[in-house]
């Protein structure tokens, strides 16, 4: 149970949320009051403080800010900065990102080519995007082979049967996941779910 002064301190930071939303927008109080349907001076009072925060006017306010409510209201994180889950079975670290659920970041280190067997490549549901931090990465996509370079990224669809390589000694590539590609590589690898 929350008390008095987390209430309170949460109450503070929602509305601080809610203004600096519409500011980062470049909207007035006028120009969020009508797109929450709310009136002008309703909406001062939410963002100084001078009335009651109400679900439906949250609700309201976090689909006019183009947010969700959970966003809006959730507590402030204490844990900023996040220290990565080693996975040291299959080579990853994995660092868990709070913003989109369902997002997963890996790290990989690559050291030897990708397979050429077609029947070793993977195809699933999902999006997988990577980008290669040092050494260069071979993606074989289909039947395509796309070489990789230090500071470039690739974004593809997973249905297309994939399979990712070192090129010329090992790289390191950071890969984001959404839930069906992470689903997938996990039941592929036994690689443990996200922490």
């Amino acid at each position: 149970m929350l008390m008095q002064q987390d209430t309170d301190d949460l109450d503070g930071l929602v509305r601080k949320r809610i203004r600096a939303l519409r500011l980062a927008q470049g909207w007035s109080l006028e120009e969020l009051a009508g797109r929450a349907r709310l009136s002008q001076s309703t909406l001062s009072r939410i963002e100084n403080g001078q009335r009651r925060l109400a679900l439906d006017s949250l609700v309201t306010l976090a689909r006019a800010l183009d947010t969700t409510l959970d966003q809006l209201v959730e507590n402030d994180a204490d844990d900023v900065v996040i220290s990565p889950v080693i996975d040291a079975a299959h080579g990853q670290m994995r660092w868990p990102v709070r913003a989109e659920p369902g997002i997963t970041v890996i790290r990989q280190r690559l050291t030897g080519p990708p397979p050429e067997d077609p029947a070793r490549m993977r195809a699933h549901p999902g999006r997988e995007w990577m980008v290669v931090l040092s050494g260069t990465a071979m993606l074989m996509l289909g039947h395509r082979r796309l070489r990789i370079e230090t500071n470039q990224a690739a974004e593809f669809p997973t249905m297309l049967p994939h399979a990712l390589g070192a090129v010329g000694g090992p790289c390191e590539v950071l890969g984001i996941f959404d839930r069906d590609a992470r689903r997938s590589h996990q039941r592929t690898t036994g690689a443990p779910p996200e922490a």
